[in-house]
């Protein structure tokens, strides 16, 4: 950096850079293969509504996908140094505030976004007092402050990130109001020693819009500062902090694992996310200069093992570092200390972590659906070819032989197509039956049951906001979704029933492949809502509530489940819709694509029954479409091919321990 300005040196070649950039490249490759089958010209006139629909929603999920990288530690520990280590040593000196006594003082998400201009948006403190959620608030652009970062200058961005540190004044009366106990928190009480007034964070809640090649490519990076803050902010942990696809939690070699760092170990992630990293810290304390390096080393080991032994957690997944020298090793360009420093072991742990666990969940479940999607197409380009195949047959048997052999051609195809006509209305009174017990079972989804719950418990607590009248109500409403869920499963069953007897008789009547309806899946609500309830317990039951007001944190964390509980409700809604649009829509298109195809071959023989010119010309057009469905059948295989290769680039074998 010269004179202020920003050293716009490209990024290091780190494994976490190149595996997120393939990450990116590895959504842009599946979105073209879906491109590529909304845009595959065997579709029947127009795609099925509801499909393209959900396809275009898959492209928007991957368009939007993020890659969330949660930073939890108790205040001091370095965490934020590591975050300047890892992703901001391009500056040339810190950029997100951490010298001594002014740290991160509100939760901070860091990401880009193309839409908006670099900047920082600020959520004041007062919002608290009012019951918008944070996911609402996020939604709701005049109730931020906003600075506007200067990305050409190191030092001005420098300056307005200042602005995490901001705290104000008010007096204990404010304070309790806004969430914070003064009765069990040490340092507040000295803070009052003296005067009237208190020192609070000035702001709720930051998001910082930053365009950095890593953040280019979806990651974000969630900090939170310290066990007060996070215990204030029941959202966090009910949907931000499980949202992240690894956690690192920090603790460092001059303190070791302190009670309030095994608080928040217990509470909020050791059993958040199947993928956790912990990061011994600030190791450059113990090179003094009287011990070798070895003798620090063992020192350095005997303490990872100690983490792990109290963590319960495996040695590969503690990593002893310096962020402090890491950063400077990046800024003076000095590769002994780089590797000294230990952070190149974090960038690849999490390069594999964090890319794996969003391939586990995210890539599978688009990949297996899309998958799906393409190979019932795949029947329905089959059936057009076996049909055409047919056609051409009779056609050719119709050149071949003579009238009377024509006429029984003929009046073979008119009557398959009557048995057929009859199967179509028994198709429709079937599929009418399915519609009015869909109709039933989304009902129980609806929005207006879940607000009666939610309305109910709350009257239930009244003004008194205790936990218990909080578990026992987050209890009642846990097993009035469970009850629910069993009512949806017996309708469920009752729908796969008819749709089972439908294929059946096309399998029978037709020659059909058989092929059952699949079952609905519920599970997702069920372990949702068990995880809610979970959650609910241990935030009753756990100390870390003390230094927060206790009317406060149960008011906002009620709010907060409510929230989650809409959207778990609105994800099981759209599941439930999903699953009732395929329960027969695979059928209807092969009875649509059947009935097409036995309307053309019967117009075609009437047409080629006494025309020897018609009839070749109607051979000819018949090779022509045979050719045209081979096609379309073979392109489909090229995209399901796409689609495969995404799924081997996601099953590669991480390189490092979990």
């Amino acid at each position: 950096m010269l004179n202020g300005k920003l050293n716009k040196t490209t990024l290091h070649g780190s494994s976490l850079s190149d595996k997120i950039a393939e990450y990116s490249q590895w959504r842009e490759n599946l979105t073209a293969a879906i491109n590529e089958y909304i845009d595959w010209p065997g579709h029947s006139n127009e795609m099925n509504a509801i499909q393209e629909l959900r396809l275009y929603d898959i492209k928007e999920i991957l368009k939007k996908d993020q890659l969330i990288l949660a930073f939890l530690a108790e205040f001091s520990r370095g965490k934020t140094e590591t975050i300047n280590a890892l992703f901001f040593s391009d500056f040339n000196q810190r950029l997100l505030p951490s010298e001594a006594g002014r740290t991160t003082m509100c939760p901070t998400e860091i990401f880009f976004n193309e839409n908006n201009p670099p900047c920082i948006q600020l959520l004041p403190i007062e919002t608290r007092q009012t019951d918008d959620t944070l996911n609402y608030l996020k939604t709701t652009p005049e109730a931020w402050h906003t600075v506007l970062l200067d990305t050409s200058s190191a030092d001005n961005m420098k300056d307005a990130l200042r602005a995490l540190v901001q705290t104000r004044e008010v007096d204990l009366a404010t304070a309790e109001r806004l969430g914070f106990s003064c009765k069990n928190d040490p340092t507040m009480q000295q803070s009052l020693t003296g005067k009237s007034t208190i020192e609070i964070p000035a702001w709720r809640h930051a998001l910082i819009n930053y365009p950095h090649p890593l953040l280019k490519n979806g990651l974000v990076v969630l900090d939170t500062p310290g066990l007060n803050a996070i215990g204030t902010e029941p959202e966090l942990t009910l949907s931000i902090i499980p949202s992240a696809q690894v956690i690192v939690f920090l603790t460092s070699v001059d303190t070791g694992i302190t009670k309030s760092d095994m608080q928040i170990w217990t509470a909020y992630v050791q059993k958040r996310t199947a993928h956790k990293l912990v990061i011994l810290n600030k190791i450059d304390n113990l090179w003094d200069g009287l011990e070798t390096d070895a003798e620090v080393n063992v020192v350095i080991k005997k303490q990872v093992q100690n983490t792990a032994h109290e963590l319960g957690l495996n040695e590969n997944n503690i990593f002893a570092i310096s962020a402090q020298k890491a950063l400077l090793a990046k800024i003076k360009k000095d590769d002994a200390l780089l590797q000294r420093s230990g952070i190149n072991a974090v960038e690849n742990a999490l390069a594999e972590q964090i890319v794996r666990s969003k391939h586990e969940v995210l890539g599978r479940a688009i990949i297996t659906e899309c998958s799906n999607m393409i190979r019932a197409s795949r029947k329905l380009a089959q059936i057009r070819v076996n049909t055409i195949r047919n056609q051409l047959d009779e056609l050719h048997e119709l050149q071949l032989h003579h009238q009377g052999t024509s006429k029984e051609i003929l009046a073979k195809v008119v009557a398959e197509r009557k048995r057929y006509e009859t199967s179509i209305i028994a198709f429709n009174q079937g599929n009418e039956k399915i519609n009015k017990l869909s109709r039933k079972l989304l009902r129980h989804l609806s929005s207006d049951y879940l607000d009666t719950a939610l309305k109910k418990a709350r009257q239930n607590m009244g003004d008194s906001w205790t936990t218990v009248g909080l578990n026992q109500n987050i209890r009642g409403i846990t097993r009035q979704v469970a009850e629910l869920a069993q009512n949806i499963m017996i309708e469920s069953r009752t729908i796969k029933q008819l749709a089972d007897e439908l294929y059946q008789h096309f399998q029978t009547k037709h020659g059909f492949e058989i092929n059952k309806s699949a079952d609905l899946d519920l599970s997702g609500l069920t372990e949702s809502m068990q995880t809610i309830e979970q959650v609910t317990d241990e935030f009753c039951a756990s100390l870390v509530n003390l230094m927060t007001e206790k009317h406060f944190l149960i008011r906002r964390f009620y709010l907060s489940v409510g929230s989650q509980i809409k959207t778990i409700f609105e994800q099981a809604h759209s599941d439930c819709e999903r699953w009732l649009n395929s329960v027969v829509g695979e059928l209807k298109s092969e009875i649509d694509t059947h009935k097409n195809a036995l309307d053309k071959r019967a117009a075609s023989l009437l047409e080629s029954h006494d025309n020897a010119n018609k009839l070749n010309k109607n051979i000819e057009m018949a090779e022509k479409e045979m050719a045209t469905y081979q096609q379309q059948a073979t392109q489909l295989d090229r995209i399901l091919l796409k689609l495969m290769s995404c799924v081997k680039f996601g099953m590669e074998k991480p390189k490092t321990a979990a």
